[in-house]
């Protein structure tokens, strides 16, 4: 059987989104089905439409969702029908040498679903990060999908399905944050003020909010930065070291991507303290950095791809986190849209008047 369902594509570089009938298969084996319930409006949907991800149109955008499993293939026992869950774009094959060693969250291997979701004319469409959810229904690999409880609101639990899991991670998995630690995030979009939550959550008491724009630094405050800095009227790193006993701070984090701030992080941190870049750089951007600092100044470099996270793992812990009042999910959504809307959405984030909008279907 295929389900005949409307959905946002991408026809082409640039082009505008629009509302299109689209054909998802039943699941073959290995795959499920899932109704979409919610949709976050993600940074990597926008690099999709305007080019930055591949020329692989069109595109069937949206991947930071929540869904209910309305059927299953052959041999899938990771959920069943009815599950309500959390997509991933991390469905881990447990062969590859990383699952071998014990380490699923970096699985090199990770896959999707194997039929394909088309237009009308039978045009092949290339899911958003192997997902496509900014649709009534979509088509997945079983392993992109979590079980979660029925009590959270989609809406916020669903962000935990990239970004705000990438800024969580890049402060709780890859730069493993401790009790009395001390923290910088320099970037203060979404992932940037998910990575203060992340630091706060791990029990952090210093934690430096930095950014140019003095809005994005007062959520920072409201997501639990103990301070802030204004980069474009002082200098980061000196003020950085000034919070931090004139030392630096333990961990940085760098959620811009950029070779400048990059450069910030690295100088902001103490003596053997770790620099994680989780801010996504371009692909002619490089990097130079004398290589006896490197050296002299020890601890670590990281970079975290999906905030290291393991989501069979990660998400039911952060869902109960938030349950708990520990971890402010609802502060990440600042509207809740429609299909129709999503293009007005991708400007409101070009803006950076926005953390998140969601798609409530």
């Amino acid at each position: 059987m295929v389900h005949r369902v409307k959905g946002i594509v991408v026809t082409g570089k640039n082009e505008p989104v629009s509302l299109e009938t689209v054909l998802v298969p039943d699941p073959g084996p290995g795959e499920a089905l899932v109704d979409i319930i919610t949709c976050g409006v993600c940074h990597t949907d926008l690099h999709y439409k305007l080019g930055g991800i591949s020329d692989d149109y069109p595109f069937l955008l949206g991947h930071e969702a929540t869904g209910r499993v309305s059927a299953v293939g052959e041999g899938v026992t990771e959920v069943a029908v009815g599950d309500r869950v959390i997509l991933n774009w991390r469905a881990v094959c447990g062969e590859c040498r990383a699952c071998r060693k014990g380490q699923p969250q970096y699985c090199f291997n990770t896959h999707n679903a194997t039929q394909k979701m088309t237009l009308e004319d039978g045009t092949e469409l290339s899911p958003a990060l192997g997902i496509g959810a900014f649709i009534e229904k979509t088509l997945v690999a079983a392993g992109q999908c979590t079980k979660i409880d029925e009590e959270s609101d989609a809406a916020a639990v669903g962000l935990l399905g990239c970004g705000i899991m990438a800024g969580i991670g890049a402060a709780i998995n890859t730069g493993a944050v401790q009790r009395g630690e001390s923290v910088a995030v320099i970037g203060c979009g979404g992932v940037g003020c998910a990575a203060i939550a992340g630091a706060k959550l791990a029990g952090a008491t210093t934690i430096i909010a930095v950014d140019i724009d003095q809005q994005k630094l007062a959520r920072a405050q409201e997501l639990g930065a103990t301070h802030t800095v204004d980069s474009s009227a002082s200098d980061p790193v000196e003020a950085i070291r000034e919070l931090t006993g004139g030392f630096g701070a333990d961990v940085v984090i760098e959620a811009v991507g950029r070779p400048e701030t990059y450069r910030q992080a690295f100088y902001a941190r103490d003596l053997a303290g770790r620099v994680v870049l989780v801010g996504v750089p371009t692909p002619e951007m490089t990097l130079e950095l004398p290589l006896l600092d490197v050296f002299g100044r020890g601890g670590s470099l990281k970079s975290s791809w999906y905030g290291d996270c393991l989501p069979s793992r990660d998400f039911p812990m952060l869902v109960d986190q938030y349950k708990l009042g520990r971890l402010p999910l609802d502060a990440f959504v600042t509207e809740r849209i429609g299909l129709d809307d999503i293009e007005a959405a991708f400007e409101k984030m070009h803006a950076g008047t926005v953390l998140r909008s969601v798609v409530e279907l």
